[in-house]
């Protein structure tokens, strides 16, 4: 949605996105205030979708966010298309770049000097074909899952590694994980190949607020390495609050009824695994990634394990369960 936001912006017509109740709830001003600075006009319920976007003629503006958001970086350099100047965007911490390897695979003239993205309105993109990797944010459920239960081991083949999503790696190997990664070749800027993880014993692992804009995606899953022992301790991510669900609050919970003790901090959580814990009833309340990241905390339980919602996963990975099963089988 808030990409979308950006590309409309500059259309000369009237717009509404909509969505459902998650996405209903997530904050929008951060995307409105760029683009209304560019001369469109964003109509909201208080801030929030739906968002009834009038397009027309923009002006290029230099937006320095307060906070780091890759969508939101996005909007602004799409909505830059169609505005009369040079748009640029200045990030107060390096966020994922997928659009700006993308606008240069599509023919765009796109410059980075620093912390600062840049590019020239009025430009015209050219189809291309392209094959598309394998998602690595999906990918490290079944990462986190070997490093998590010692004795095991997953390959994943053909997955993206653009470097401003793998940062996980490095997690994974403070735990105590060997992670070995195969880089097989590059399509449009973006690297892809195989990683592999094993898993040892568990350790502790604690993520900083200078991670985080490169974890944001990958913190409920990271929750999950200290379910069956180990601790991993997160701050700086008051982010999570505003995201499909909020996932602080819904992870620590979830945890808990899993029999696995956590505490909840303003801006993250602490996950303290003590061996495999008694299993139980969790609620991912329509979160997939919490509803994927509370099946891999199960995985090493004692007894049963029910997710209630889990049917959730279908937002980003209709095959989990089925992936999950053939794993464990």
């Amino acid at each position: 949605m808030r990409m979308l936001a950006g590309v409309l912006a500059g259309q000369a017509f009237t717009s509404t996105l909509v969505g459902d109740r998650s996405l209903s709830s997530r904050p929008m001003r951060r995307v409105m205030e760029p683009l209304e600075r560019m001369g469109a006009r964003i109509e909201s319920a208080e801030g929030h979708a739906p968002l009834i976007i009038h397009g027309g003629p923009l002006h290029a503006i230099d937006h320095r966010p307060a906070s780091p958001s890759a969508q939101v970086k996005s909007a602004v350099l799409l909505a830059g298309l169609y505005a009369d100047g040079t748009t640029s965007v200045t990030e107060p911490a390096e966020t994922r770049d997928h659009t700006e390897h993308a606008l240069v695979a599509f023919g765009a003239d796109l410059t980075r000097e620093g912390s600062t993205v840049a590019l020239r309105g009025g430009q015209h993109l050219t189809s291309r074909a392209l094959s598309i990797p394998g998602d690595f944010s999906s990918a490290v459920f079944w990462m986190v899952a070997a490093a998590a239960l010692p004795g095991s081991r997953v390959d994943i083949e053909d997955v993206g590694l653009n470097p401003t999503r793998t940062g996980i790696v490095a997690v994974l190997r403070r735990f105590g994980a060997t992670v070995t990664v195969d880089v097989s070749g590059t399509d449009a800027g973006e690297p892809r190949g195989t990683i592999s993880v094993e898993g040892h014993q568990a350790g502790t692992v604690a993520i900083s607020p200078e991670e985080v804009p490169g974890l944001i995606d990958e913190l409920p899953a990271i929750a999950a390495l200290a379910a069956h022992g180990g601790e991993v301790t997160v701050h700086g991510a008051a982010e999570l609050r505003v995201k499909e669900s909020d996932r602080i609050a819904t992870l620590v919970a979830g945890f808990r009824n899993l029999g696995i003790a956590a505490d909840e901090q303003p801006d993250g959580f602490t996950i303290h695994g003590t061996g495999s814990p008694p299993g139980g009833v969790a609620h991912a309340h329509g979160d997939h990634r919490i509803a994927m990241a509370l099946a891999i905390a199960a995985l090493g339980a004692r007894g049963q394990s029910t997710i209630d919602g889990s049917e959730a996963v279908a937002i980003s990975y209709p095959g989990f369960f089925e992936t999950l099963g053939r794993l464990v089988a």
